[in-house]
């Protein structure tokens, strides 16, 4: 068992196209972690990840139960995941900064701590307004984690398995994502609603366990650049806070915040452009295959964030499902992940990214306009089907499209490149969840509208591969 485990986390040898030069530094083999170190390391960083894909998750199919209890509409409630995803928007860029001089593994076990303390508070979170405070510091811990966790990764596997490595990560969270809606689920129809919040913290305690198998911590000389990270924070505030300001009603002050976070945005812009090492990384952003991955990503992550939180509302108002089975309705989506996400990390160390990246898109839009005109006379497995159908598509794009925005970058930015994917994977969730927010405060969030703006940002998703490869070749 041990000897299949390392051939499926590190595979010795294999066809397959060489990576590109720009993807691998000085010994390619010879980097990383030796053997077994390496496999404690990833599973220490596994449980890290798990738990804040399992936080994120967990929550959607709490909503409707919170707006009940709390007392407050769909509209209002959803800030619990946006809040949380805001928050992490905000942090996770000056955090992958601030990680560098403190040490990568130091700032990760920091980041578990603050959000398990925090996790347990949420028991007695009696009112929204209480809720929302304690989800932002739990984002404020999970930020801190996840904004040195793509960079660790690269540490511990040697350079040319990093596709290899991105697989493995994508498994950990399709199958995190998988366990969210049914324990979700589970969790609201037998025990209070407040137990979702808490139920991710027992995986903090054992990848801090394990935390000593991480690389060692190496902090970077230099000043902490706090200008720049309060700047870079303000400004995400200022600019995602607007929408959701307008999106709750009130459109002039929505609207002024952001224009000012526009202004803001550009003047950080031409700030950082002057820096070697700039917290917002607007080096790596010029670079077209790293600029128009993230872009791509971004719109990816804002058409499934958009399709899983706008589903547990549609399953119980339109075709009446309860709480309790709405996450096992759900799981087809996370369990095709789990299968797709490491044949496509393994995959993408092979075949041209656009291929994979426009086929995957092509598949997602067609599964979800399936979900959106999809009848009411489906059933469970109507509806199965065409959840593994859309996981397929996203499964596809995701590996390559990671790949890419990590392996390009210089291994002296993996943390300002891996603070990238995690800022992009968060701002397409919130932007999702924003979305919806509006749609639902129109009345239409229930109907196909979701799904279909799902399809729309998929595409862009699909176009900004092809620009990619118009641009780079790649």
């Amino acid at each position: 068992m041990a000897a299949m485990l390392r051939r499926t986390l590190d595979p010795a040898s294999g066809p397959g196209r060489p990576p590109a030069p720009a993807e691998t530094g000085a010994g390619d083999e010879a980097d990383g972690l030796p053997q077994p170190r390496r496999l404690w390391a990833i599973a220490a960083i596994s449980f890290g990840t798990a738990l804040l894909v399992l936080d994120t998750g967990i929550a959607n199919v709490a909503l409707p139960t919170i707006a009940r209890d709390l007392g407050v509409d769909n509209s209002a409630v959803t800030n619990v995941v946006t809040v949380y995803q805001l928050v992490l928007v905000m942090v996770l860029l000056p955090f992958a900064s601030l990680g560098n001089k403190i040490g990568h593994r130091r700032f990760y076990q920091l980041g578990q701590t603050l959000f398990m303390a925090s996790s347990a508070m949420c028991l007695f979170a009696g009112d929204l307004p209480v809720l929302l405070a304690l989800r932002a510091v739990q984002a404020l811990g999970a930020g801190m984690a996840l904004s040195v966790s793509t960079a660790m990764l690269r540490e511990i596997y040697p350079a040319a398995r990093l596709g290899t490595a991105m697989g493995v990560n994508s498994v950990i969270v399709a199958s995190s994502a998988a366990l969210a809606p049914t324990l979700g689920g589970y969790i609201v129809g037998h025990v209070a609603w407040q137990w979702v919040f808490v139920a991710a913290a027992p995986l903090a305690v054992i990848s801090l366990l394990l935390g000593r198998a991480l690389p060692e911590p190496r902090p970077r000389a230099g000043p902490v650049e706090w200008v720049s990270g309060l700047w870079s924070a303000a400004t995400a505030l200022l600019l995602i806070g607007g929408v959701q300001v307008a999106t709750h009603g009130d459109l002039p002050a929505g609207l002024a915040l952001i224009a000012l976070g526009a202004v803001s945005a550009w003047r950080l812009v031409r700030r950082e452009r002057q820096r070697t090492a700039p917290v917002v990384p607007v080096d790596l952003l010029a670079q077209p295959v790293l600029g128009l991955s993230a872009l791509a990503a971004v719109a990816c992550f804002a058409a499934s964030g958009a399709l899983m939180l706008a589903l547990p509302f549609r399953l119980e108002a339109v075709f009446g499902y309860a709480p309790q089975t709405v996450g096992l309705v759900l799981l087809p989506f996370p369990a095709t992940l789990l299968v797709v996400s490491p044949l496509a990390g393994w995959l993408s160390d092979r075949v041209e990214p656009t291929r994979m990246g426009v086929a995957g898109m092509t598949i997602a839009v067609a599964g979800l306009l399936l979900l959106a005109f999809m009848p009411v006379s489906a059933g469970q497995p109507g509806i199965a089907w065409r959840l593994s159908l859309t996981a397929l598509g996203f499964g596809l794009f995701l590996a390559p499209n990671s790949r890419l925005l990590i392996g390009r970058a210089p291994r002296d930015r993996a943390a300002a490149a891996g603070g990238l994917l995690s800022t992009a994977r968060l701002l397409g969730q919130t932007l999702g969840a924003v979305a919806l927010g509006i749609l639902l405060a129109a009345g239409m969030g229930i109907g196909p509208a979701p799904l279909l703006v799902s399809c729309a940002l998929a595409a862009v998703a699909a176009l900004c591969s092809l620009a990619r490869f118009r641009t780079t070749g790649q």
